[in-house]
């Protein structure tokens, strides 16, 4: 598949923290620059469960695309992908659903170069420069519509992107257009960061965002949950990272995850 869609990203700007940069530093990945580093340890010195946190979600991750493929998903949207890195969905599905396609979309010009540079070593996927924040232009991106078959079901990924989209930025809006776009039998799979376990905590941790290219914003078990209206959340529901369908037994420490995690899908 092509690694390139029609437009070409902006230059990259260094000076400004990147959430997706600063994820891949949690993650102990090589793709980050001074100010990326700066803020994330600005929110590792007030949360340094914050690593555990990311490691969790790329587990997460993992078991959702796990999870679908086993539903006979084979076209992923994984929007807002972050730096390629171990665990990606493309990796997940390598030697387990060959046949699969994967579209990785991020508005990080470096997410986009190394995404590319990725695909260049055969990986069964292409990769679209797009906003979440712009869902109407994001799903008629040539990358997405070239690709995917939306008369089709799909499964769109939105792991630890959508605390990244701020309430005047309508995201419960953003979420419905890409649901409407589902056919039936599609299925949406979130994760997303709360404070309702330590909020003074979780609230001094993500100030380390404020400076970022975008702000993090927690959001309630509540508010998540809106984000599946219209959909039929699969067992277990809407839960703690670490205890959507675990692999194994889940550790004492899950609980400090503090992100929520749900599928829904579209009947």
């Amino acid at each position: 598949m092509s690694g390139e869609d029609d437009e070409e990203p902006p230059e990259i700007d260094i000076t400004i923290a990147h959430p997706a940069r600063m994820y891949d530093f949690y993650l102990g990945g090589k793709t980050h620059f001074a100010a990326d580093r700066e803020a994330a340890e600005k929110v590792l010195a007030v949360l340094p469960e914050g690593r555990d946190m990311a490691i969790a979600n790329r587990a997460f991750l993992g078991r959702a695309v796990r999870f679908l493929t086993g539903q006979g998903i084979t076209q992923f949207l994984d929007i807002g992908t972050g730096i390629p890195s171990p665990g990606s969905t493309s990796e997940i599905l390598r030697g387990r659903a060959d046949h699969a396609r994967v579209v990785y979309v991020d508005n990080d010009p470096i997410v986009i170069a190394h995404a590319r540079a990725l695909l260049a070593d055969g990986e069964i996927a292409t990769v679209v420069h797009a906003d979440l924040r712009q869902p109407a232009e994001l799903l008629a991106a040539p990358g997405v519509t070239k690709v995917l078959d939306f008369s089709q079901p799909v499964a769109i990924l939105l792991v630890a992107v959508l605390h990244f989209v701020r309430e005047s930025e309508d995201p419960q809006g953003i979420v419905r257009q890409l649901r409407d776009a589902l056919p039936a039998g599609s299925y949406l799979a979130i994760s997303h960061g709360t404070a309702d376990f330590s909020p003074a905590r979780a609230t001094a941790a993500v100030s380390g965002y404020d400076q970022a290219a975008a702000p993090f914003v927690l959001r309630s078990k509540e508010q998540v949950g809106g984000f599946f209206d219209g959909l039929r959340l699969v067992e277990p529901g809407l839960v703690q990272l670490p205890y959507w369908r675990p692999d194994g037994a889940v550790d004492a420490d899950a609980s400090k995850i503090w992100l929520y995690a749900g599928v829904g899908r579209k009947d």
